[in-house]
């Protein structure tokens, strides 16, 4: 199969990449650009670990094609952070022990970006909802919840913390 020319915008870089039509944009991502922390789980969509942000939005990169984002913003977990401060989502997994073997990490961590970003005052059973997509198998997601309410509190501007 012929390869095709593309340009993606990850984490606020314009990348130009020549690839094959089928390639999906998880594979571009650690394949082609490096960009590891996005994790190949299932390969179907089921797990979550390889979800990233497109346009804000929480999508599994596994079933999308990059052909398909071009012209949108694209986030994985490494363009997260500000240079060296990690987000506060970042912060809170790390803060509140969400993170055991990492797998899930940056699939659950931009889920509940995309999640906070839209919900600033979020109930227990709309965290559970928001990362029902997402499996965890070490820590029995008590910690994960936490972590993002944690999350929530800390990105609250400062006059509503008082």
């Amino acid at each position: 199969m012929n390869t095709i020319p593309i340009t993606l915008l990850v984490n606020g870089e314009p990348y130009n990449l020549m690839v094959k039509p089928n390639k999906t944009l998880l594979e571009v991502l650690r394949d082609d650009l490096e960009l590891m922390g996005t994790r190949e789980g299932c390969g179907v969509g089921a797990c979550g670990a390889c979800t990233v942000l497109i346009d804000n939005q929480p999508v599994r990169s596994c079933l999308t094609l990059a052909v398909d984002v071009q012209g949108l913003s694209i986030t994985t977990i490494e363009g997260l952070a500000e240079g060296m401060k990690l987000h506060p989502v970042q912060e809170a997994f790390v803060e509140r022990g969400a993170i055991q073997c990492g797998f899930c990490t940056s699939g659950m961590i931009l889920t509940a970006k995309a999640f906070l970003d839209k919900n600033k005052r979020p109930k227990k059973d709309d965290i559970k909802k928001a990362i029902s997509g997402n499996i965890c198998r070490c820590t029995g997601y008590a910690k994960i919840e936490d972590a993002i309410v944690y999350a929530a509190k800390q990105m609250k501007p400062q006059e509503e913390k008082k």
